[in-house]
This record gives C-alpha cells, structure tokens and sequence, in this order.
C-alpha cells in the first residue's frame, strides 16, 4: 500500500526525477483519456485535477478549454514543482498547482464543474467518503473522468515484475488504496451511486505500456521499473534479493522488445460520471 506520507516524501520524489518516463509509460492512454475529458468538458468555470502529479492532464486540458480555471492537487510538493514549471512554460492560460489533499481543495473552493484524474483516485482511503466530498463542492451540472487500473493480470508491468520477484498475489479482499483497488467496475459503480453521482460510462482501454526505449530498451526498462512499479518496492524492501530480481527482470522483459522500444500490454478503465441532482 502505498501511503499519503509516502506520496508526499519518497515515492512523490522518485516520480518527480521519474517523470519524463513515467510520462512516456503513459502516453497511450492518456490520449484517451485527454479526449474523455475533453468531451465533456465545459467552456468556462472550475475544473479539479485529483493527483495531478506532473501536470500533463491539467496542461492538456487547459490548451482546448483556455476559458476554464483549473486547479491540480497533489500531495507530493516535488511533483507540484515540476507542474507549475511546466506550466509556466506553456503559453496563454495556464492551470495553477497546489500541494495538498484535493478533498480539502474541493470543499474550500467549490463549487467545481469537472473532477478530473488520471490514476489518483484509487489512493483514496474511502471511496465512498472522497466521492461523497466531491459531490458536494460540485456544481448541479458537474462531470467527473477519471481514468484507473483494469485488473492486475491484464497489465504486463505487474505480471511482470511478479515473475521477476517471484511472487503470486492472491485476490485482493476488501478494500486497500493502491494501484488496482479500482479493478472492479462493478465495485466502482456502487461507490459513485452511494456517493451521489451517476455512473454513465466505464470504457475498457488496452494501451501500450512503454516502458523501456532507445539504443538499449532493456537497460532503460530495466533502470524505470527498478525505480517505479511493483518490482521496485520488492527491491527496496530486500536490497539483497535486488540483483536476482533485476537479472530476472531483464530475462521477463526480452520478449516484449519491438524495435527501440520495450512494449507492455496494459489495460485501464476511463470512468465518466455526473452529479446526481436527485443526491
């Protein structure tokens, strides 16, 4: 589980000097996701960024909705950084990023028109209760997209990382924050209806995990998922397994390499939802 303190110390950090590969990792599917929001996006009025990490949601947002004031929240104060200088960047509107937990921001700034994030609902310690939250620092007409894991066998940067490790996670029981906690698309349904909002879509996307590129692609898969990911945290919680795992890592990842590039088959869900005015 990977914990808010987490988020705003170690992990916040490595994904702050990650984030031009984790970027690269998801740049498949956050052209999906990109046009989702787009799609229901308004002209004008407030738009939330749940863990907007290095901005990129945010910043695609505003470059087609320059009328709409976006907020990003994230609690990692090094990847607040890096968005705002990305966004200091950028031309014409610019969203602006603060560091923090986005509940509080809703509550102290709404009333919001869109809710917004890619990958940073499932750390939620309570869906039902971050949900209900939103619902109510949203406006009559507000939507939410969000994008989250599909289940863990269904993306090969975990099975991967499984067989390196040599680990058989079991089926997950209740409810832990972390990666795939919004697995299941039924569970995620229940959430947003008990929380006041009306589920319309839950998309199942299969994009390209990229997670190694270059002369040596494996090297750079390698040195990513040694730093980000499930392997990762195996490493640093048995610093003398670390080089077992990585030569077997290595040998995991040799049949996913197309050209330049190592290519993880991947799957997320991209949610759109809207407030209830019944709720």
């Amino acid at each position: 589980m990977t914990s808010g303190q987490d988020w705003q110390g170690r992990v916040g950090d490595v994904w702050a000097a990650e984030w031009q590969r984790t970027e690269r990792s998801f740049a498949d599917l956050a052209r999906s996701l990109d046009a989702a929001i787009a799609s229901v996006a308004p002209d004008r009025g407030q738009a939330l960024d749940i863990g907007s990490g290095a901005g990129s949601t945010s910043l695609a947002l505003q470059a087609v909705r320059p009328g709409l004031r976006i907020t990003g929240v994230d609690l990692s104060p090094e990847l607040v950084v890096l968005a705002g200088n990305r966004a200091g960047d950028a031309t014409g509107a610019r969203p602006r990023f603060l560091c923090g937990d986005a509940i509080a921001v809703a509550d102290g700034e709404g009333p919001f028109d869109l809710f917004v994030s890619r990958h940073g609902v499932m750390f939620f310690d309570d869906p039902v209760v971050a949900f209900r939250a939103l619902r109510l620092a949203a406006s009559d007409d507000a939507a939410m997209v969000f994008s989250c894991f599909d289940a863990r066998e269904r993306n090969a940067f975990a099975t991967v990382a499984d067989t390196a490790v040599g680990a058989s996670p079991g089926p997950e029981t209740g409810y832990t924050p972390g990666p795939f906690a919004f697995a299941d698309q039924y569970r995620v349904a229940d959430w947003l209806e008990q929380a006041g909002w009306q589920p319309d879509s839950a998309a199942q996307i299969a994009f390209d995990y990229v997670a190694g590129q270059g002369d040596d692609p494996i090297k750079d898969a390698l040195s990513f998922l040694s730093r980000i990911g499930p392997a990762a945290r195996a490493m640093a919680a048995s610093p003398a397994d670390r080089m077992r795992i990585a030569d077997a890592l290595r040998i995991a990842l040799a049949p996913y390499q197309v050209g330049d590039r190592i290519v993880l088959p991947a799957s997320a869900w991209i949610w759109r939802a809207s407030a209830n005015r019944s709720a």
